[in-house]
């Protein structure tokens, strides 16, 4: 897509929001719009950090917006920034739209260029701050389930460590993001523009981090209770081993093998073999059905 916006006649605005380009693509606008050779190489690769690198003719971005399917899902955005032209650069679709209704709320926004910067940082913090929101609220159904007696099922442990698990990737894409938006310095007029935008990321990586001490602390206090129940039962099983000891080695000792119904007889062999399967095998459920093994 290409989007030419209109600033102050005769000057032009434009962007070019490109869609997973080719090499040859992204070459052809490095030799019009003179894109230094690194920033065009590190636009061609992947997973590139959080940035913003300042060559001699322009500016390179590199941001992560977040949307959430099953987890935290990230679209790498780089982003040329020359005095009259944008160049976005994305491998995966990304709606763009919300861009231009900023700049069309604005009516004539000053700053040309900088304000289509600051409305795709604001976008890309939004993204950021949203899913850092989802995260959090889904994390109050695990602190309910988990400060319930006793250690928490499984499938909630697993879900805490899940969620614990999108926090860090999340982190990774949000906590460059002050560094970033406060390194742009431009027109006195958006000065508060990109303040704001900094502001919202300090505000979502303070609710990154503030999820990430919660469900740890969460993941904590569950890990100590179980150890608290594991002592429980190994104290019940002692004492009972205890008990049961006594009598066994008495009995081992004066060599107290008794008679017993149907002894010498067929039938006391079948009786005893079912005694023994029975008692164990309800035993093992026992144990299964408290989760003991």
């Amino acid at each position: 897509m290409t989007t030419r916006l209109y600033v102050d006649e005769p000057g032009t605005v434009l962007w070019y929001d490109l869609d997973d380009p080719s090499e040859d693509e992204l070459r052809t606008l490095a030799d019009r719009f003179g894109l230094h050779p690194l920033a065009v190489e590190d636009a061609l690769q992947e997973h590139e950090r959080p940035k913003l690198d300042r060559y001699e003719k322009h500016l390179f971005l590199n941001v992560y917006a977040v949307e959430f399917d099953d987890g935290p899902r990230k679209t790498e955005i780089s982003a040329f920034i020359t005095p009259q032209a944008l160049i976005t650069v994305h491998r995966t679709p990304f709606d763009m739209r919300p861009v231009l209704d900023r700049w069309s709320d604005a009516g004539r926004p000053p700053g040309g260029v900088d304000f289509l910067v600051y409305a795709l940082l604001d976008l890309v913090v939004d993204t950021q701050y949203r899913i850092a929101q989802r995260i959090d609220e889904a994390m109050d159904s695990v602190e309910d389930r988990m400060l319930g007696d006793g250690p928490a099922p499984r499938d909630v442990r697993r879900h805490g460590f899940t969620l614990r698990r999108h926090l860090a990737a999340l982190r990774r894409a949000v906590a460059p993001m002050p560094e970033v938006t406060r390194s742009f310095s431009g027109d006195a007029h958006l000065e508060p523009y990109y303040r704001d935008v900094e502001d919202h990321a300090r505000h979502a990586l303070d609710l990154i981090e503030h999820s990430r001490i919660r469900i740890t602390e969460l993941l904590d206090d569950d890990l100590a209770e179980q150890s608290n129940e594991l002592n429980v039962v190994t104290r019940k099983l002692a004492a009972w081993a205890a008990i049961i000891a006594i009598p066994t080695a008495l009995t081992g000792y004066f060599g107290q093998n008794v008679p017993y119904p149907g002894y010498d007889q067929w039938w006391g062999y079948v009786v005893s073999t079912v005694l023994i399967v029975f008692s164990a095998s309800g035993l093992y459920l026992y144990l299964k059905r408290r989760g003991w093994l």
